[in-house]
């Protein structure tokens, strides 16, 4: 299982390949070819050149939840490549938005990608197995320990009524590797623990070696993070609890989490980036 960052918030220095706010993976597993996630545009078409990618050979692309940073990409996707349907969990084109200063900003899917591409969405509900040793896992696990911080992302659900998003429309890619499963979340609203709780319970017998992408614990406060650091560690804790051998995050993690992260996790935790090539027996 061969896995190339396509898009990722950071590239490394001297890196030819063009950093933005957003994340998507080029996926390589048992001879399919797989894409998860878009960015916040079509930079990581870009990017897939000088890669030696072609995104005309994906043969399925999973949205992983119904944001612009994952998905305004899909249009210039959708020109280079003509054939790859796009799972996405029901709920996905809802209303979403975040609480700014100024108030409630909009950073759903926007409308013309729903409405301008209608026949290359597949939605889909409950454990969905896409192919052997891979599945589209729904978020199952609510515990509030381990349930994410982010406190400013809101559902419009009426004409002014603004609640709580509850993150339904999130979903991870679940491939299965020599070593155990590889949980990919870009942004693991939920909480990662609780994340890789859903995904052992609704794959019984299987256990998660890896999880990749982000873990939305930043915020441009003052501490960087939207948690406390006793938060970071107990997740750090939990995740080894539960057989997690290895972490690849970024995105939405934030410098100051993923220090806290590699400090108390060890090794295992690496940062992801632009150009990143991840290899998983």
């Amino acid at each position: 299982m061969n896995v190339t960052v396509l898009m990722e918030n950071t590239a490394r220095t001297g890196c030819a390949l063009t950093p933005e706010h957003g994340l998507s993976l080029y996926i390589e597993h048992r001879g399919r070819v797989l894409l998860l996630d878009a960015g916040s545009s079509g930079k990581f078409a870009d990017n897939a050149r000088p890669l030696g990618i072609d995104l005309s050979a994906v043969e399925a692309a999973v949205l992983s939840h119904g944001h612009y940073d994952h998905s305004d990409g899909l249009r210039r996707f959708f020109q280079v490549n003509k054939r790859a349907p796009v799972y996405v969990r029901r709920g996905a084109s809802g209303a979403y938005f975040a609480m700014d200063p100024e108030g409630p900003r909009y950073i759903g899917v926007h409308r013309e990608i729903w409405e301008g591409f209608p026949s290359r969405f597949v939605e889909i509900e409950g454990l969905y197995p896409l192919s052997e040793g891979v599945w589209l896992v729904p978020e199952t696990v609510h515990d509030s320990a381990f349930a994410g911080q982010a406190a400013d992302l809101l559902f419009k659900r009426g004409q002014d009524d603004f609640v709580p998003d509850d993150y339904r429309h999130e979903q991870s890619l679940v491939l299965e590797g020599e070593k155990g499963l590889v949980v990919f979340n870009s942004c693991s609203h939920g909480g990662i623990v609780n994340i890789v709780q859903g995904v052992l319970a609704q794959l019984p017998g299987k256990r998660v070696f890896a999880v990749v992408g982000g873990l939305h614990m930043f915020s441009r406060g003052k501490s960087g993070m939207n948690c406390t650091p006793e938060y970071v560690i107990q997740v750090a804790d939990a995740l080894k609890e539960l057989g997690v051998e290895e972490i690849h995050t970024g995105h939405c993690t934030g410098e100051t989490a993923l220090a806290l992260l590699q400090k108390r996790f060890g090794p295992g935790c690496r940062a992801l980036s632009t150009g990143q090539v991840l290899c998983f027996s």
